[in-house]
């Protein structure tokens, strides 16, 4: 007999936070994909590369979304594939067909790249390919070219590494070690480009430092300069595997200073900063106030209506649900299948002062017959909150949308005001891959 999939008995249904486990509040089984495209994919990190080709060898089936990706980007002309077929892995030719691909792609080229980045996928590993072999005899072959091995492997995703932060660690492993510049630091793994008023910014140049990026970069040898940094920042989570292989490559320190939205972790972060920049953290800057200021006029703007916040938005949706309840905002659901090491506190938080805060899944297959209303005006944060909320009063920002420190605060308090007042076009924001990125569309 069937049964109809959208009976009660398959809605899903969101866990309070007193009662949500930690880090994994749900199970983990078949997944449910969104149509919120914002969140970046490991091309859209590779093209931060200047002077850079991405090549991927993978079955034809694997290869569609990224094709879809660098074209949607206006990027096809960076961008190449080798197709694996079944008799490659019958004729145990893999390591050929990755050497002799790469090269008709690099010899068919109107010049060669300074760099290019091969992803192998899962079949490469399922039948032990040696890839050393095909990256020595590739720099055999083009020894003017920089490669680097990147990895399309989504059986990665739930144990070691994650592709997102073994992706960020490869685009920086093309770095040469150097001679350190005084004056000059350099922010790791960001797929968005830090706000140059941010306090990170603020207080490097009020020591008299650059802080540069790779998207300050505007060819290859900006990019390789940045190995002449002092030392090292990251600021989300999937970059502290770039930060510790910078320390361990070029040994130079490493600071992890976590993008964050509550104020003693803010200023934990500046003091640990300034302290090696070698200076003093005053707090003379006025950047706090501003936060506060901001928050309070956003407050008066959306009042009682409720909040919610989902993960794609911020690496700390808990953090950020503790700042706005704690500035009086009603949050009343966040929406995130896992949590995160440095959301303990705040979880713990939640738990106690906020218990009947809902927590949705994202993936789970429920999901997709979830009713995507809301009885009453929504703001959103995220694409995933705006979808499932059915809102288009959204925030369309996605991993903290270059936002930091208590700059930050304000200039998401800001967008949360307007986001309110005005209405977005969401099916067609939302369902762009990659915000932030280069785009042709």
């Amino acid at each position: 007999m069937l049964t109809k999939l959208g009976e009660s008995r398959f809605m899903p249904k969101p866990i309070p936070i007193a009662d949500a486990g930690f880090p994994a509040p749900f199970r983990s089984t078949l997944e449910f994909g969104a149509p919120a495209r914002g969140a970046w994919n490991i091309v859209h990190t590779g093209m931060l590369l200047p002077e850079g080709h991405q090549i991927f060898v993978c079955a034809q089936g694997c290869l569609r979304g990224v094709v879809l990706t660098a074209a949607e980007m206006g990027a096809s002309g960076r961008f190449s594939t080798v197709t694996i077929e079944e008799h490659n892995g019958l004729d145990g030719d893999m390591e050929e067909l990755i050497i002799e691909g790469v090269t008709d792609i690099l010899q068919r080229l109107p010049k060669l790249p300074r760099a290019v980045l091969v992803y192998t996928s899962c079949v490469h590993h399922f039948m032990g390919s040696d890839l050393a072999l095909c990256y020595d005899e590739l720099r055999r072959r083009f020894p003017d070219v920089a490669f680097t091995d990147c990895y399309m492997n989504p059986i990665m995703r739930k144990s070691g590494i994650t592709p997102d932060a073994l992706m960020r660690r490869q685009l920086y492993s093309l770095l040469e070690t150097r001679e350190k510049a005084e004056k000059t630091l350099c922010i790791l793994g960001n797929n968005i480009r830090m706000d140059d008023s941010a306090d990170l910014k603020y207080y490097a140049g009020k020591a008299g430092r650059t802080l540069r990026e790779i998207h300050d970069c505007g060819n290859y040898e900006e990019y390789l300069a940045l190995a002449e940094s002092e030392f090292a920042v990251t600021t989300q989570i999937p970059a502290k595997a770039a930060g510790a292989d910078f320390e361990k490559r070029h040994g130079r320190k490493s600071l992890h200073l976590p993008l964050c939205y509550g104020a003693e972790e803010i200023r934990r972060c500046m003091r640990a900063f300034c302290e090696e920049l070698g200076m003093a953290y005053d707090g003379d800057w006025d950047g706090e106030l501003t936060a506060e200021a901001a928050l309070s006029e956003a407050r008066f703007v959306i009042g009682d209506a409720p909040v919610t916040v989902d993960y794609t938005a911020t690496p700390r949706p808990l953090s950020l649900a503790r700042l706005l309840l704690e500035h009086g905002f009603r949050v009343t659901r966040i929406y995130a299948d896992s949590f995160t090491a440095e959301e303990k506190d705040d979880y713990l938080w939640l738990r106690e002062k906020h218990p009947g805060l809902e927590i949705w899944p994202t993936v789970a297959p429920e999901m997709r017959v979830a009713e995507r209303t809301y009885p009453e005006k929504t703001l959103a944060i995220g694409q995933k909150a705006a979808y499932f909320t059915g809102t288009p009063y959204f925030v369309n920002m996605v991993e903290g949308g270059g936002h930091y420190g208590f700059d930050g605060i304000a200039k998401l308090a800001t967008e949360m005001r307007e986001a309110f007042l005005n209405e977005k076009d969401a099916p067609r924001l939302i369902g762009q891959k990659g915000l932030g990125c280069s785009c042709c569309l």
